[in-house]
């Protein structure tokens, strides 16, 4: 399972720089307690109405690397991250955010952990909606845990994702393919943007965050605009189809060997 990749190692967007250490002297070194202090540094834009958060402070929504994450909630107060922050002194972000911070700081405790891009099932009934959350590793297993409903009603244990409540973008793709799931009823809730060229492009993100590259949401390279603008073929689908079938066998080897390959590695410009 270790394989070429060690997910208990940072990547280039999760390593946390030794500065910033003394604001991690406490973290806790059980997974979901990481995870509960995650819950309580990152803000959605959208819940951010009436905290008076000027508006400059939304681009920090279009940091990748963790150690930015980690640079502005200290600027925005420097105590410990093990300190909940007030709502307006989180950091603004997407689930990507929850996701690839809690990502990060499992990876300093030495817990192999990764995030994964695909589809909740439990935001909106009969809907995949366009998520990312995070896995880590026990007991032999992949345990995935969504940060950003730690401590809400929405499932019954966010701690312990049930199967089908949340699918991996190659996931989502294999269930469309075999008749499963309808494409239409998958993709970025409030927007225009569902169909199958939102699985596909999922299912490439996921990849890359296998391989510890953990992109934003609206990140695209390689055909992923062409995909979008529907001007993608059979080809194109078959390639989607590998990544679906690779990615479920969690063969690390094979993962790395497929990235590596035209159009799926993200171009280092993207990465920063």
């Amino acid at each position: 399972m270790t394989g070429t990749i060690d997910y208990a190692g940072a990547g280039p967007l999760t390593r946390i720089d030794t500065i910033h250490e003394p604001a991690l002297a406490n973290l806790p070194s059980e997974a979901v307690e990481i995870c509960r202090v995650v819950h309580d540094l990152v803000i959605q834009p959208t819940d951010t109405k009436g905290l008076g958060v000027p508006d400059e402070r939304f681009a920090e929504n279009q940091l990748r690397p963790v150690d930015g994450l980690i640079g502005a909630l200290l600027a925005l107060d420097p105590s410990p991250l093990t300190v909940a922050r007030d709502p307006d002194r989180r950091v603004i972000g997407t689930c990507r955010h929850f996701a690839v911070l809690s990502c990060a700081l499992l990876r300093y405790r030495g817990i192999a952990a990764r995030t994964r891009c695909g589809f909740a099932t439990y935001f909106q009934p009969g809907q995949g909606v366009d998520h990312w959350i995070t896995e880590y590793r026990h007991d032999g297993r992949w345990v995935r845990i969504d940060s950003e409903i730690l401590g809400g009603s929405l499932v019954a244990k966010p701690e312990n994702l049930a199967a089908g409540e949340f699918l991996t973008g190659g996931e989502a793709w294999t269930a469309f393919r075999d008749g499963h799931i309808d494409a239409a009823h998958f993709g970025v809730y409030g927007t225009e943007n569902w169909g199958p060229a939102e699985i596909r492009g999922n299912a490439i993100k996921d990849l890359a965050a296998l391989n510890k590259v953990e992109m934003l949401p609206w990140d695209e390279w390689g055909r992923m605009e062409a995909s979008y603008k529907g001007k993608t073929g059979p080809d194109y689908d078959e390639l989607i189809d590998a990544i679906a079938a690779i990615c479920a066998t969690d063969d690390p080897d094979a993962v790395a060997d497929l990235y590596a390959s035209e159009d799926l590695a993200v171009p280092t410009a993207l990465l920063q």
